[in-house]
């Protein structure tokens, strides 16, 4: 049976999981920056900086999830799954420099000036519909995520932790860390109303700022292995390796190499010793019968390559004339 419907399904919910923080935060972005100009507050233009940030990482999440949906084709014969991970990538710098960077120089520029906080009321009116909008997203994000740690039986913090989906893993970290955020600028503008001093407004941007470049290194560095090229998880290549011993024909399992290519797609190398009594016509039959099982058993595992390779003792001795040069 095919697996292509719950492949389009799980795409498309990531898609949506995207829309919907891209539309949250623009919104909020504008009524952030409103805020606070009005206001005179670094923590919430920080917020407003943070919100932008988050609407461009969401539209290259966009392209990321348009761009890898492409079907192999000659030139890319191992299909388009890695353009994901580039776009993703570019997002998490678009992170660090559009939210992080930004709101760092911020909070230093209001702490060395020593700005005066102005009236926060609409800074707090702000900040609550946005504590309304982000949780909705977070929410959204959270459920598709749920839904398939549900699926793969693990729980929600390892697959958060080591999904190919870096999607889902983006809007989720964002949108957790925005709330975060608003509690920080919260906090920075009751303090500063509290004492009247602007010093709390620019340590809560500080604060912002480092919550944002650590949100970018993590999605950095989990964009960046995938690029470099991970493997599938232990288990799975323990179940690959035991079901292709499973087959009478098999001797070993010499090497095995696996490869994720996205979400929802992996490939599969292994160098397989087979039994000698078994004609080449029986080792091609073999060999694609494996492959069947192996895909079958296997959705996300799309290609499957088997080299039949002799084994250490099948390997012919070394000529003396071979071992004295």
């Amino acid at each position: 049976m095919s697996d292509q419907p719950a492949r389009e399904s799980q795409g498309g919910e990531s898609t949506t999981t995207v829309v919907v923080a891209a539309v949250a935060n623009l919104g909020i972005a504008l009524a952030k920056a409103v805020a606070g100009v009005i206001s005179g507050s670094s923590a919430m233009l920080s917020e407003a900086a943070h919100s932008v940030a988050d609407t461009v990482t969401e539209l290259m999440l966009l392209v990321s999830l348009k761009a890898s949906d492409r079907p192999a084709d000659e030139e890319h014969p191992l299909g388009y799954g890695g353009a994901r991970y580039i776009w993703a990538l570019l997002a998490s710098v678009a992170t660090f420099v559009g939210g992080g960077v930004f709101a760092i120089y911020d909070g230093v520029h209001t702490l060395t000036h020593r700005e005066e906080p102005g009236d926060p009321l609409i800074s707090y009116i702000v900040l609550a519909v946005a504590f309304v909008l982000e949780g909705y997203s977070l929410r959204t994000g959270l459920k598709q995520a749920r839904g398939e740690a549900d699926r793969l039986g693990v729980r929600l913090k390892r697959y958060l932790r080591r999904t190919p989906d870096t999607a889902v893993k983006a809007v989720v970290m964002e949108d957790s860390a925005a709330l975060a955020g608003l509690l920080l600028a919260a906090a920075g503008l009751l303090a500063g109303q509290l004492t009247g001093s602007g010093v709390w407004d620019g340590v809560a941007s500080l604060c912002i700022g480092v919550l944002l470049v650590y949100v970018a290194r993590v999605l950095g560095r989990a964009n960046s292995d995938l690029l470099i090229g991970r493997p599938l998880p232990r288990e799975m290549r323990s179940a690959v390796r035991a079901e292709l011993l499973a087959d009478p024909h098999v001797v070993d399992v010499i090497e095995l190499t696996t490869l994720l290519q996205g979400p929802d797609e992996a490939l599969v190398a292994a160098k397989v010793d087979f039994r000698d009594m078994y004609s080449a016509a029986d080792v091609e039959r073999a060999c694609d019968a494996m492959a069947r099982r192996v895909r079958e058993r296997f959705p996300a595992i799309r290609r499957v390559y088997l080299d039949p390779t002799p084994g250490p003792a099948q390997e012919p001795p070394e000529s003396p004339a071979a071992s004295s040069r």
